[in-house]
Formats: C-alpha cells, sequence, structure tokens
C-alpha cells in the first residue's frame, strides 16, 4: 500500500492496487502494507486532492468483490480520511478501556471536517466494543459486595459461622462496583452515539488466532468472541 499511495508523488512509480493484491491461505485477498507506510502521511499533505487517492484505486477492482474492508491505522492522519472517503459504510472499533470514548471524540470531530473541507457527510453505521467484560461483569445485576452488607446475611454468617469478608476482599468488591459502573455508563454512550453496538467479551482465545496468523472465524469459531463476530458479520452481510 505504500507503493500504491507514493505512486501519485512526482518521480514515484506507478503501482496499481492490483499489482500488489495477494490471495491468503484462508480465501481472502489481501493488499498489504508494513511499517513504511506510516512515511506516507508527510507527503500526502502536500498532495492535491490527497483524500481521494485510496478511493480512486479501489475502482479498478471494485467489481471484483463483493464486499471491501478498509483497515485504518489507530493514528489519525491521511490515512484514516482516505479509508473514511472511500468507504460507503463506517465501522468504529473500541476497547472497553477508560480512554475509548475519548477517540470517539476526535473521530466526530474528523467527521466535522471531513464534511466542511470535502463535502462528505460521515454517518457511522455501527460500532464495536471488543474485550467487552474484562475486569468486571457488565452482565451482573446486582453489585458484588451487596449482599455480605444486607443484614440478615451478616446473622446468617454469624449462626453459620461464616467468616466477614476481609478488608481485602471488600476492595475488590467496591473495585468490581466502579467497574461495573463504569461499563454501564460507557454502553448508555455509545448507543447514544452510534445506531447500533455490538460487544465482543474478552477472550484469550483471541491472541492466540492472531499469533497463527488466524481470523477467530478459522481458529475458535465456536468460542464466544467467534459467535459475536459470525453475528456482525451477518449484519454486515446484509447491508447494499
Amino acid at each position: 500500500m505504500y507503493d500504491v499511495f507514493m505512486s501519485k508523488i512526482e518521480d514515484f512509480p506507478e503501482t496499481k492496487i492490483e499489482d500488489i493484491i495477494r490471495t491468503t491461505s484462508v480465501g481472502i485477498d489481501l493488499a498489504p502494507s508494513q511499517l513504511d507506510l506510516v512515511g506516507v502521511d508527510p507527503y500526502l499533505y502536500r498532495t492535491e486532492g490527497r483524500a481521494g487517492i485510496l478511493r480512486g484505486a479501489l475502482k479498478s477492482v471494485s467489481d471484483r468483490y463483493d464486499f471491501i474492508l478498509i483497515d485504518t491505522p489507530p493514528s489519525m492522519g491521511q490515512l484514516v480520511i482516505n479509508g473514511l472517503f472511500a468507504a460507503d459504510h463506517i465501522i468504529v472499533t473500541l476497547d472497553s478501556g477508560t480512554f475509548a470514548l475519548d477517540g470517539v471524540s476526535t473521530l466526530s470531530t474528523i467527521f466535522g471536517d471531513m464534511k466542511d473541507g470535502l463535502g462528505k457527510e460521515i454517518h457511522p453505521d455501527l460500532a464495536i466494543i471488543s474485550r467487552w467484560g474484562e475486569g468486571g461483569a457488565l452482565e451482573c445485576k446486582t453489585p458484588a459486595g451487596e449482599e455480605k452488607n444486607d443484614l440478615f446475611t451478616r446473622i446468617r454468617n454469624f449462626i453459620s459461622g461464616k467468616p466477614e469478608p476481609t478488608e481485602q476482599e471488600q476492595k475488590a468488591a467496591r473495585e468490581q462496583n466502579a467497574e461495573h459502573e463504569r461499563l454501564l455508563a460507557m454502553m448508555i454512550e455509545v448507543k447514544r452515539r452510534f445506531p447500533r453496538v455490538f460487544t465482543v467479551p474478552y477472550s484469550a482465545l483471541i491472541y492466540e488466532a492472531q499469533k497463527r496468523g488466524l481470523p477467530i472465524s478459522h481458529y475458535a469459531p465456536e468460542s464466544s468472541a467467534g459467535v459475536a463476530y459470525k453475528t456482525i458479520a451477518e449484519e454486515v452481510m446484509r447491508w447494499n
């Protein structure tokens, strides 16, 4: 992809996207990139029509595929703008970390800038929150530790000889409850910003699949994460 972008810069040889496409072992065609792709950004800022380079490059292969997935880098810049400008639908991926919503605010700023500068209005179709539930289960309806503060429970524990929770156990329960509240607040905010929201539960199998260079759909399709991604894929397949 470095060569495809740089071919729009003067004195660089022309490279078409079909020249770099490779078929992978799982049957997906890939237009690969390497770390040197980060060096494209400074050149693009000095290039006329820079936002439409990827869109133009994809025109020659768009008839070959039912779907073309554009995976943009996590850092904001011209490559992200190219991806947004070329796409018909937008999927925003988040993790369940504390700073995830900060990235959404930055994206919203970029969407506004693209509307003002390029005339393209961006409306994300869905959000995916990965690693959902790590550090606290949102599905838990009763905050951890609440039952132990109940008078009836304390009397029952006294009669049965069950010891009171230690200070460490009480602290862990408070932390779990705080994490529960944080995740709940995050979900409310994400649902306010996006028309559809999907969650993918934390799974160590995701990292195992990455180490083996396989998608979770091929490595562990019946895992909780694999089932979640299948549901997301079925939703995307309904898009026109």
